[in-house]
């Protein structure tokens, strides 16, 4: 059970364009949001730093970052975060198929060397402690130019933010990605732990 209730969405009438940022990532206002709205400006500065990371324009594709996300989540043990951002993945046009293949990326033929790189350095970056170390950057390099690099730790880093806020809230998980988790995660281990 969350240790914080959330608020229904229209608490904050004024968080509507905000709200409607993450309807468009999630299909739905994520728990951790309406939790958040407590102080709106988080909410807001929230949205805006995500409009950066996963901005349209970027060089790297805006499912990939999703997955990117995923790993760091699977890093840090969030596994509100795990679900949230397979999902998120999905909507932004990663298959099915490889989406059910996220425990095998190392040797799925759905995976690229370049990708199956940097979702060990999503992993790497997660962890506490950190784990990048140069070996591991000049695999990056090898495949990734630096401003896909920034993109890349972009969200990494913006997963960080809601790892935390969602473990130490233990944010109940919505139906959607619960469902996701029970069919592709449990494979690996996962339970959903404090958020179902």
């Amino acid at each position: 059970m969350a240790h914080m209730q959330p608020l229904p969405k229209e608490t904050t009438p004024e968080l509507a364009d905000d709200f409607a940022i993450f309807e468009q990532i999630l299909g739905f206002v994520p728990n951790s949001l309406l939790t958040m709205q407590r102080r709106p400006d988080i909410v807001r500065g929230f949205g805006v730093l995500t409009k950066a990371v996963m901005a349209q324009n970027g060089t790297v594709d805006l499912g990939f970052k999703r997955l990117l996300a995923h790993f760091s989540s699977r890093a840090a043990g969030c596994q509100y975060c795990e679900a949230h951002s397979l999902i998120a993945a999905k909507i932004h046009g990663i298959s099915d198929e490889k989406v059910a293949a996220v425990w095998e990326y190392q040797t799925s033929p759905l995976y690229t060397d370049a990708e199956r790189i940097a979702l060990d350095y999503a992993l790497a970056a997660g962890s506490v402690p950190n784990a990048v170390d140069e070996p591991l950057m000049a695999k990056m390099r090898a495949y990734w130019e630096e401003d896909e690099i920034v993109e890349i730790l972009g969200a990494v880093c913006l997963y960080g933010f809601l790892n935390r806020w969602n473990d130490s809230m233990a944010t109940d998980l919505e139906a959607p990605p619960k469902a996701l988790g029970e069919e592709v995660l449990a494979q690996g281990g996962w339970t959903g732990g404090k958020h179902v």
